[in-house]
């Protein structure tokens, strides 16, 4: 009885952990947008902690990754995980001054954020 409660303790607290990890990826989101977050899961905790944010307009989705701290770019993936560009960061914070000009109002929704401390 003992060492199936311990047996039971264990693997909830395991459970646990992969959810404060931040490992718990929406489903909505495309496998190589998820594969970008086990990569950054393999990475030291950056600071600020690493966010993805899906981004709705012009009737396309894409994918805006934050970058570690200071003056580095922050990119913006389509679906497909190419890279469209930098909306901002760098050096002038304006980002690479590539980015498509939206129609509309961008819609932002946060997928993921790296909950790990």
């Amino acid at each position: 009885m003992k060492i199936t409660f311990l047996f039971l303790t264990g693997l909830l607290l395991a459970m646990k952990g992969c959810n404060s990890s931040g490992s718990d990826v929406s489903k909505d989101i495309p496998s190589c947008i998820a594969g970008k977050i086990k990569e950054i899961q393999k990475e030291e905790l950056r600071n600020p902690p690493a966010e993805i944010w899906k981004w709705e307009v012009d009737n396309k989705t894409y994918f805006y990754i934050t970058s570690p701290c200071c003056d580095q770019m922050n990119f913006l993936y389509d679906e497909e995980c190419q890279e469209v560009c930098a909306p901002d960061g760098g050096f002038t914070g304006q980002g690479d001054g590539n980015c498509p000009e939206f129609k509309e109002e961008i819609k932002k929704t946060l997928v993921w954020k790296d909950e790990r401390k």
